[in-house]
């Protein structure tokens, strides 16, 4: 855990303190929505691994019967579509989804474990916008995509930390440089 904390410090000096702040009514209006928009989130990405998951076996099946019609006429067979990549994602999006709705109660209350449950899903979505660079459904494209979208994030999540801190992000003054 030392090593989350320590990226968590170095990413508020970032995204919170060296960042353009975002105006207070804005912060405001974010912490006290956020809690719903992490639940309805966390729901709709529940159903997408499952719609994944579903569809996956779909395609699965045509592909079996494809390959039997195919080795019936003489022909060649073509390997199954539930890669490693597939099952990956199905894995991410349903511990992303898990992630989101247990947040609601604790940035509902404005307790910093709430913040540090969207923290993990931000970290687990870099990690795996990294990974798959490296499969055959990712690359460069998705990579940077990866990383802008987790930066945008990140830049709204430490920009609220200090209503789940109860300190401020230590902003520096033109009078205390």
């Amino acid at each position: 855990m030392g090593a989350l904390k320590s990226l968590e410090t170095n990413l508020n000096e970032v995204f919170g303190k060296n960042a353009p702040p975002l105006p207070p009514n804005a912060k405001k209006v974010i912490v006290e929505y956020l809690p719903y928009i992490n639940l309805v989130l966390g729901i709709i990405t529940l159903f997408l691994a499952w719609g994944l998951y579903h569809a996956a076996h779909v395609v699965n099946r045509f592909v079996d019967y494809s390959n039997s019609l195919s080795a019936a006429y003489g022909g060649t067979t073509e390997v199954s579509h539930l890669s490693f990549t597939v099952w990956l994602a199905i894995a991410v999006l349903a511990v992303e989804a898990v992630l989101y709705i247990a947040a609601f109660a604790g940035t509902r209350d404005r307790r910093k474990s709430g913040w540090d449950l969207l923290f993990y899903a931000l970290l687990i979505n870099v990690v795996y916008g990294i990974v798959a660079v490296f499969t055959d459904y990712g690359g460069a494209g998705r990579l940077i995509g990866s990383l802008i979208g987790s930066a945008i994030g990140l830049y709204f999540l430490f920009q609220i930390r200090s209503a789940y801190t109860g300190r401020t992000a230590g902003r520096k003054t033109p009078a205390s440089k």
